[in-house]
């Protein structure tokens, strides 16, 4: 097929009444068919529909068109689909330009004529700069079998599970000395009231002990380099000071650690005490004991006690070792899951609930460890325990307050945490059934109860005789010198009455909030964040589990709160989508990325500086005798994105599709003055 002269189609879609509703569609098409170099104008309900992809089709092959104008919605939604249209009918795929007349156009006005006279000018915009447009070809890159996962929570567990079992490598990793998550810390799942545990720790069995799954617990990533297919990861494995080989799991350590059950537990939120060698949770994977290196005496003083370190003497299989150092190990992979999970929301910050001050005010997940059977109090709510976790009182009126961080543009989250309203029914529940004469209240804005069965979960719990309360309340204080009694002032806004509701117990929904250090992540995957600061998938309806970075996906809470089920389904999704990349074994990388023209180039690095994506990079080039610095792109790791381009003085690299000479005539067709 020739090329010598331009042969332009344009298709205008309709999108229903998206496009049609306001602009002029017919006229467009009409105004387009009289633009220089353009063969043919048609308009057409949906050109995305296999009929529209028909047409495009074959007018390529019966009237010879050598470039295609799709005016409809943003290329984000469906460049790919029309692309290979162009690409059956034997027309290189990158000959395809694209005119937004959705977004940037009928969705932004009510203006009939207004949209109609811009998107006329957004098509001529397009004609413009489709001549122009060269053949492009993408390359293909092996794929390491392989897939590195961050976070080992429910989510990264089953997407490790999923990949392992369909015959890949999985590299699981974790903070912590244990997989599990926020998940091994609740009581029971709502709305089946199903154990937490139960469900969980087989599965983290299975990650242990599975062939396929290498279990790097208590280690850090610290840098990735490479690109989709050929991954580089450098990973921290953090010294235990305990010989994973070695340890049985007996627990003698910890027994006789000097500081035995003296240290706050962060698996216990608190509640319960640890040692300075210690096992998070019974039902830890792998059952190994970790060194704290920030409380242990012997590594922050040099000294414990004038025989040695208890632990290691008290350990028969000498498998405390504290000679132990970090170790830095780098595995190749393929893809990458981040399923980093989240933070609950510090309750703190709203200081007018008193939360820090009255110990028995306390967020929703003390109260699972409160409540768990395998908790510090063995499941009997008890408040006011000694240091030494004896004694205490059961409280007679609890009161459960919604919404707590979550709506609520005072701390910055305007967002619904989406789990608050069933996690405090639930735990309403609970009380219910363990202390059957208490006083229950539910304060809240509006209950969500959108899952498959929560609906019916909610209507349960009001039948028990919890008693739901619309209101927010303003303050929570002590009544007095009363140890016990907190006062909570709230109005009914249903009867708009002011009340002050008392409460032995206070339990605050807290919500989910974005790890506080998923800076960290972000900076070494450069991934996106969305307004509500959790990571950005590529796309919310087509791509929720993918992001910008082709073979990097997201999995979890990380990517927004969700509940259990939700958290599963994506890391499903993920899993599914990184097994699409491994089982082909070839991966095709973008073809519109960065090229250097090396004639131009002074070798200044300004564009190695401003590259996200570490894609460029100075290479030594012989000229005339004199050893110079020129511009080279890695077209694996590029993603065309043009910050090298509006940085480089010179002009020598440009981005492909997108150079200066196809964009600037685009400009002056819009009357824009430069």
């Amino acid at each position: 097929m020739s090329n010598d002269r331009p042969r332009i189609g344009v298709y205008v879609c309709h999108c229903g009444t998206n496009i049609a509703g306001v602009v002029d569609v017919k006229a467009v098409a009409e105004h387009a068919s009289g633009l220089p170099g353009v063969e043919l104008a048609r308009d057409y309900s949906y050109m995305c529909s296999d009929p529209g992809q028909a047409m495009i089709r074959k007018d390529i092959e019966e009237k010879g068109l050598n470039r295609v104008i799709v005016a409809s919605c943003s290329p984000r939604m469906h460049e790919l689909t029309f692309r290979g249209a162009l690409d059956d009918a034997g027309l290189n795929p990158y000959y395809l330009e694209m005119a937004n007349i959705r977004e940037q156009d009928s969705w932004v006005t009510e203006d009939h004529d207004l949209a109609t006279d811009k998107a006329k000018k957004l098509v001529d915009a397009a004609v413009a700069k489709v001549s122009l447009l060269e053949a492009l070809e993408q390359k293909e890159v092996d794929v390491t079998p392989a897939c590195l996962i961050i976070g080992a929570g429910i989510a990264g567990i089953q997407a490790a599970l999923d990949i392992a079992d369909a015959g890949f490598r999985v590299y699981l990793v974790d903070k912590d000395p244990s997989v599990g998550g926020h998940m091994a810390q609740l009581d029971k799942t709502f709305p089946t009231l199903d154990c937490s545990a139960c469900i969980l720790t087989p599965k983290m069995v299975d990650v242990g002990n599975h062939p396929n799954i290498e279990l790097m617990t208590y280690s850090q990533l610290e840098n990735v380099e490479g690109f989709v297919g050929n991954f580089k990861a450098a990973i921290r494995k953090k010294a235990r000071y305990v010989d994973a080989d070695k340890c049985t799991g007996c627990n003698l350590c910890a027994e006789s650690c000097r500081l035995a059950n003296r240290i706050p537990s962060e698996f216990e939120e608190g509640i319960g005490n640890r040692s300075a060698i210690y096992l998070p949770f019974p039902q830890a994977v792998p059952a190994i004991y970790t060194v704290d290196p920030e409380r242990c005496l012997q590594l922050t003083k040099g000294k414990c006690g004038k025989e040695g370190p208890a632990c290691a003497a008290a350990c028969a299989a000498d498998a405390v070792d504290f000679e132990q150092e970090d170790e830095v190990v780098e595995v190749d992979a393929g893809t990458i899951i981040v399923a980093t999970g989240y933070d609950i929301f510090d309750a703190k910050r709203k200081p007018e609930y008193g939360y820090g001050d009255n110990d028995n005010v306390i967020t929703g997940l003390e109260f699972e460890r409160l409540v768990s059977a395998s908790g510090p109090t063995e499941g009997h709510i008890l408040l006011g325990r000694d240091k030494k976790g004896e004694g205490g009182w059961e409280p007679k009126k609890v009161a459960f307050i919604h919404c707590v961080g979550s709506r609520d543009e005072s701390v910055g989250n305007e967002y619904c945490s989406r789990v608050c309203c069933m996690y405090l029914a639930k735990q309403a529940h609970l009380i219910r059934e363990k202390l059957p004469d208490a006083e229950i209240n539910v304060f809240y804005m509006d209950v969500r109860a959108f899952g498959k069965g929560f609906e019916e979960f909610y209507d349960r719990v009001r039948r028990e005789g919890v008693r739901y309360i619309r209101g927010n309340p303003s303050e929570i204080y002590r009544k007095g010198d009363d140890d016990h009694t907190m006062i909570i002032k709230v109005e009914d806004t249903l009867t708009s009455t002011p009340l002050e509701s008392e409460a032995d117990l206070v339990v605050l929904g807290v919500g989910l909030e974005p790890r506080r250090d998923n800076r960290e992540i972000i900076d070494i995957f450069k991934l996106s964040q969305s307004a509500d600061g959790f990571y950005l998938e590529a796309h919310p309806k087509l791509r929720p589990v993918d992001t910008a970075s082709a073979g990097i996906f997201l999995a979890g809470c990380c990517q927004g709160p969700k509940d259990i089920p939700d958290a599963v389904a994506q890391a499903k999704g993920a899993a599914s989508s990184a097994l699409i990349l491994l089982a082909s074994g070839r991966v095709a990388v973008e073809a519109q990325v960065a090229f250097v023209s090396p004639d131009e180039c002074r070798g200044c690095g300004f564009c190695v500086d401003v590259c996200p994506f570490g894609a460029i990079e100075l290479v030594e080039e012989n000229r005339m005798g004199n050893i110079v610095g020129v511009a080279e792109v890695n077209e694996a790791l590029c993603k065309g994105c043009g910050s090298c381009a509006a940085a480089c003085l010179s002009g020598a690299i440009q981005p492909k599709s997108f150079r200066d000479e196809q964009i600037l005539p685009q400009i002056a067709v819009l009357g824009v003055k430069i």
